[in-house]
Order: C-alpha cells, then structure tokens, then sequence
C-alpha cells in the first residue's frame, strides 16, 4: 500500500561486467628435441651398417677399378678409365651381357605365365591343393648349389635326361646338353625355370588371396565366363602383385651365378657365361683385381639404372597409391 509522500527508493544496480576469461588448455610444446632424438637412436645403426655394407664397399670399388690392381699389396698405377673402357670394348662381355638378356627375357616368358596359371590352379578349391603348392615351391628353397650339382648329374651324357628321354622314344633328341654351343644356355634357362617359377607361383598366390571373392560372384551374376572375370578382374587387381614380380626377376636374371658357375663354368667357349661369371674369371682367377672391380661396378649400374627408371615409369603409380592411402 503506497503511502503519500513516500518517494521511490533509487538503489544502484550493479551493471554486468565483462566475463572473466575461460583459461585455454594451453598447448604442450613438442617435444622436438625428443622426438630426433628417438629417430637418431634407432636409425642410426641401420645407417651404419647400410654404409659401412653398401656404400662404402661400392665407393672401393669403383676406386679400385681406377687401378691395376692384382690384389697382392697396395693399389698398382692409377688408370683412370681405362679399365672401363676395356670391359666395354670386349666381346666376351657384350655376350655375356646378351646371355643375361635371354635369360631375363625367357624368365619373363615362361615362368610369369607358368607361375601365374599355377597360382589361379591352387586358388581354388581343389583335393591335394597345400602338397602341390608345397611340390612346386619346393624347388625354389633349396640352396642354389644343391641344385646345379642335381642337374649336373642329371644332364650328363647318359645320365637320368638322356635314359628318360630314349625310354619315351625321344632318344633321337639326345644332345650334349651342357657342351652344345647353341644349346647350353637354353639349358640353363630350363633349370633356372625349374627352381624359380614357384617364386612367382607363390607371390601370385598371395596377390589372389588378396582379391574379395564377392567381385567374381557379382561377375557371374552380371552373366561374365570364368576367364572374362579373370581377364577384367583378377589380372588387373593382381598387377602390383605382376611388377613387382617382374622387378625382382629382372635383377636376379641380371645376376645369376651360382647355377651357371658350377654347372659350366661360363663355358663352353663362353657360350653360357654371365656377368658375374665374367666378373669371377677376370676379377678372382686372373687376379686381375682392379679389372674385376670395374666390372662390378658396371654390373651395379646396370641393375641401379633399371631399378630407377623401373620406379619412375612402372612402379610409381603403386607406391603414390600406398602413401595416399596411408596418409588418408
């Protein structure tokens, strides 16, 4: 109840002030120090070894071939190039490089078709199907020497082959197959296919394993035969698996010793010799170390050009994909 002369009390008000700033979680500085730290501590001795196992003995090499070396005492007189050159310049090189060539491309022939039909066999649900895979991988794990020794007796001149060979009435195609000039290499490409086309069997295998089976099914309903669903399915999800196969059967075509060396000798007149056959008999028995050594040298740049130039133009497109997915 208002009561005359009663005036309105004025009672301040306080206004509202500014909010008091909500304190941020403030941001723990990187530990930068400690993360370099933790990447010189564990790549340190991989580098280490990498250097003191790859390149440093390549920078020795490529020293040594500047030399006339013999191998006895220090390094002879300084020759430059010269001994560059000489490999270069010698015929018996040249075929040897040319035999690797075959031998690379009869791997790529023969062993890819035979490993990938193999693989697309043993993908499937058949009796028996973990004894073949076994069966045929198992040439590729016995050491390398095993096997030329093997063949070796096997192809002598009256041996197990030629025995086989005139029970079926093929004795009429009995040859000297390790001393026929036109033959042996040939040869030597039946038994390097032998050991080596469970390589690319097993690598194939493991690419299909890889592939959904869902996408052949969606296939076969769409109306799509077995071989179209390999043709636009398979084959191109396999194609990684496929370059990376070739890859490596390249560089070891473009190394193969051990089974040549004890099997022939790089012989008959040089008709079978490598690379590195060449390497043995100029470098380590006519001790002619310094030679050797650029020969080595050459060897390395060759297989060092093709992994480069490989990378750039076939492999890149797989290895942009794996980072982009394992960024994303």
């Amino acid at each position: 109840m208002a009561v005359a002369g009663d005036k309105d009390l004025d009672i301040p008000r306080a206004e509202p002030g500014p909010a008091p700033p909500v304190p941020r979680a403030r941001r723990r500085p990187r530990p930068r120090l400690r993360r370099r730290t933790e990447l010189v501590v564990l790549l340190a001795p991989a580098l280490l070894l990498f250097v003191g196992f790859v390149l440093l003995p390549i920078v020795l090499a490529a020293w040594d071939g500047m030399h006339k070396w013999t191998g006895f005492g220090s390094l002879g007189p300084f020759a430059g190039l010269h001994n560059y050159r000489l490999v270069l310049s010698d015929p018996v090189f040249r075929q040897s490089f040319v035999h690797n060539v075959i031998i690379v491309i009869a791997s790529i022939l023969i062993q890819l078709p035979l490993g990938l039909g193999m693989a697309l066999l043993l993908n499937r649900r058949i009796r028996g199907r973990a004894f073949l895979r076994t069966l045929a991988f198992a040439p590729f794990v016995l050491p390398y020497a095993t096997t030329a020794v093997m063949w070796l007796l096997l192809l002598q001149p009256g041996g197990f082959v030629d025995q086989v060979m005139k029970l079926v009435g093929l004795g009429g195609l009995v040859q000297l197959w390790l001393a026929n000039l036109h033959l042996v290499i040939y040869t030597m490409i039946v038994v390097l296919t032998w050991q080596f086309f469970g390589f690319a069997m097993i690598l194939m295998l493991a690419g299909l394993q890889g592939i959904p089976g869902e996408l052949r099914e969606a296939a076969a309903l769409d109306g799509a035969s077995g071989w179209q669903a390999t043709r636009r399915i398979t084959l191109p999800l396999l194609g990684p698996t496929i370059r990376i196969w070739l890859f490596l059967s390249v560089v070891g075509s473009l190394q193969v010793f051990d089974q040549v060396w004890i099997m022939t000798g790089g012989g008959p007149a040089n008709a079978s010799s490598t690379m590195v056959t060449y390497l043995v008999q100029h470098g380590f028995q006519s001790y002619e170390f310094g030679y050797g050594s650029a020969v080595a040298v050459i060897i390395f740049l060759i297989c060092f050009i093709f992994a480069l130039l490989y990378q750039r133009f076939v492999l890149r497109r797989d290895t942009r994909g794996a980072l982009t997915r394992a960024v994303g």
